[in-house]
């Protein structure tokens, strides 16, 4: 089993990555196999809704990281996005990329445990943590939860790290991203059947 977590942040070694190391270290010691994918600090152009990963499966557009993680992504068991939180949302090089990700593919990660982990100085955690989630309640995919909602507070990891509350629910997260993967493989049922699906347009002639 793997999980690979998402470093959202154009720093490699900041306060995002702090958290997901802290998720990732007790994944590991349930062992679960773990990748921390970093996005870098390129620019990530948005998604221009060209339709043609519907053919391909990935993207047209090469010259960023999103057909690498969309690899990862269907390569993985289980999922985790990490991001900074910019003005009460997360970064946008990491929205750009998760649109792209996402459009047009997601049946390939759904029924994979996922979760998101934020971090910031003081506030906006919850509405960043908001809005990366719903990338996987629109792709049929389990959130895993922790005993608080999945953040940490601080200006730098020397700070994140004295967050000894938001350090112990990324362990928890890491714990329970563990415990479901493991629970999924042992039942190893079927995933449920799925409805054709149904697109409603609330315009009407």
């Amino acid at each position: 089993m793997k999980v690979v977590l998402v470093n959202g942040s154009p720093h490699a070694k900041g306060c995002t990555f702090t958290a997901l190391a802290e998720v990732a270290g007790e994944l590991e010691k349930n062992g679960v196999e773990t990748e921390i994918f970093q996005i870098g600090n390129r620019p990530i152009r948005g998604c221009i809704a060209c339709g043609k990963c519907a053919e391909s499966g990935c993207c047209i557009f090469t010259d960023d990281p999103v057909n690498a993680c969309v690899d990862k992504f269907k390569e993985a068991d289980g999922i985790v996005v990490g991001s900074p939180v910019y003005y009460a949302a997360p970064n946008g090089a990491l929205s750009a990329l998760l649109d792209r990700v996402f459009f047009m593919k997601s049946s390939a990660y759904a029924y994979k445990p996922a979760a998101a982990v934020v971090s910031c100085r003081r506030g906006g955690a919850t509405a960043a943590f908001d809005r990366l989630n719903k990338y996987f309640t629109i792709s049929n995919m389990p959130i895993v939860s922790s005993q608080y909602w999945n953040m940490v507070h601080g200006n730098t990891p020397e700070e994140v790290r004295q967050d000894l509350e938001g350090l112990q629910i990324m362990r928890t997260l890491g714990k329970n991203m563990a415990w479901l993967l493991k629970c999924i493989d042992k039942a190893a049922l079927p995933r449920p059947e799925r409805e054709p699906q149904i697109w409603t347009n609330f315009i009407r002639e």
